[in-house]
């Protein structure tokens, strides 16, 4: 394949991998139609996802090199799939019981200025004047278009938000902390390793306080759970990995906005949510602040 043909190859599946990956919180807003509860939902994206992560856990592992691996390795990566994609994944489904979807993405769009912050404070790691600037400029625009939203939907958005925010939070602290230990698996081992640990707490979580009962949902709850599972988690996870070897992770920052203006039309489509100006006015001051962080960090490492 030709270098420019690659390129905009890359460009393509990366926008389809970031459309994919927005289209999730409009699935689990439709699921929540037939009345289940957050745990449900999120037990069957874990559910149908399992058998991808354990077939990629077998094939990395027989791939990988051998290295030595301490107690303490197994147990930190344990740790990170508990808080990355555990807590993270179960606060986000919490939050969008109380908030609309293209709001959610908005507010889990500010991560990468977490992250920032978490280096910063935990790790020394300077901050430069742009993007103490782009960090002041992205939560901006979460007031804009998070204040507004409470004016017309109530209390029940500020406890949405709470919990959209704190997914960020336990995502960032993942990206911060496992970004050791992850030369040591390599990224699939390291990933599939993680996620089968944040299955295995999503099922015990459900064990314990609903016992293990999956067959008593409607037919439309089970599409929907296998459609988040495979083409919201599983698909879009190696299109975008796939998009930055080939694009590289500064043009891939570029296209990364368009995730949360993908989850906006989809919202307006199949959810018949609608913004208005000023929230959208909010949502493109995010988009800004986050390029202007990605680039700058992309540009610097």
């Amino acid at each position: 394949m030709q270098q420019s043909n690659r390129f905009w190859y890359g460009i393509g599946i990366g926008i389809l991998g970031i459309v994919l990956f927005s289209s999730k919180a409009v699935m689990v807003k439709l699921a929540y139609v037939y009345e289940i509860d957050p745990l449900e939902i999120l037990l069957l994206r874990m559910v149908f996802s399992f058998p991808f992560y354990i077939v990629l856990a077998v094939i990395s592992a027989r791939r990988a090199e051998r290295t030595t691996l301490s107690k303490n390795d197994w147990l930190w990566l344990a740790f990170f799939g508990f808080l990355g994609y555990y807590l993270a994944s179960y606060f986000d489904f919490v939050g969008l019981v109380h908030i609309k979807a293209s709001l959610e993405r908005i507010i889990l769009f500010v991560y990468p200025t977490i992250v920032l912050l978490l280096n910063r404070f935990f790790l020394r790691q300077p901050i430069s004047k742009v993007q103490m600037a782009a960090i002041g400029i992205t939560y901006l625009g979460i007031v804009l278009a998070f204040g507004d939203e409470v004016q017309i939907s109530g209390d029940n958005t500020i406890l949405g938000g709470a919990f959209i925010l704190l997914s960020a939070l336990t995502y960032a602290s993942y990206l911060v902390g496992s970004g050791w230990l992850i030369p040591k698996f390599g990224v699939m081992q390291f990933t599939s390793y993680a996620m089968i640990v944040s299955c295995l707490c999503v099922f015990l979580h459900y064990g314990i306080s609903q016992g293990f009962s999956l067959f008593h949902y409607p037919w439309e709850v089970y599409g929907l759970g296998f459609l988040i599972a495979v083409f919201a988690t599983v698909i879009p996870s190696y299109l975008v990995s796939a998009s930055i070897k080939m694009i590289s992770s500064s043009n891939f920052a570029i296209i990364a906005g368009i995730g949360p203006i993908s989850t906006i039309v989809l919202a307006s489509i199949f959810l018949n949510e609608q913004l208005s100006l000023l929230q959208i006015f909010g949502a493109l001051i995010v988009i800004i602040g986050i390029l202007l962080i990605s680039l700058k960090t992309s540009s610097r490492a």
